[in-house]
């Protein structure tokens, strides 16, 4: 006999973790302004960057900065959430862990800004 959590068909799972993710999706951009604010300066970006006709590296490396940062914006997030369950009072550790992974997600965003200056600034010096 299967367990209940592994009822359904293989598709059906994959289809069902799909939904998941676009609801973590969902709700990060419904709770947290800064992903809101990385999703604007990338939304600039993608679209700088079609006008001045990045070639195929130059689009690679500036996918791969994007996705970092909002990816690490997520995961910032979802450490803050499992701190608030496990720690609802203030702890000095819970704070901590907050502290380790905003900063992971700034440290993130410093070196995209520093992959969009260096592809950007090249090309708006040649143009």
């Amino acid at each position: 006999m299967i367990p209940d959590g592994n009822k359904g068909s293989c598709i059906t799972k994959r289809l069902r973790s799909f939904i998941f993710a676009f609801k973590g999706i969902g709700t990060v951009l419904q709770t947290q302004p800064n992903f809101r604010i990385h999703l604007a300066i990338a939304t600039i970006v993608l679209i700088t960057g079609i006008l001045i006709q990045l070639t195929m590296t130059e689009w690679c490396i500036i996918v791969v900065a994007i996705s970092l940062v909002l990816s690490l914006e997520m995961i910032n997030t979802a450490l803050e959430f499992l701190v608030d369950l496990v720690s609802p009072q203030y702890a000095e550790k819970a704070g901590k862990v907050k502290d380790l992974a905003a900063g992971a997600v700034l440290i993130s965003a410093i070196g995209a800004a520093i992959v969009g200056i260096l592809i950007f600034g090249q090309k708006i010096l040649n143009f």
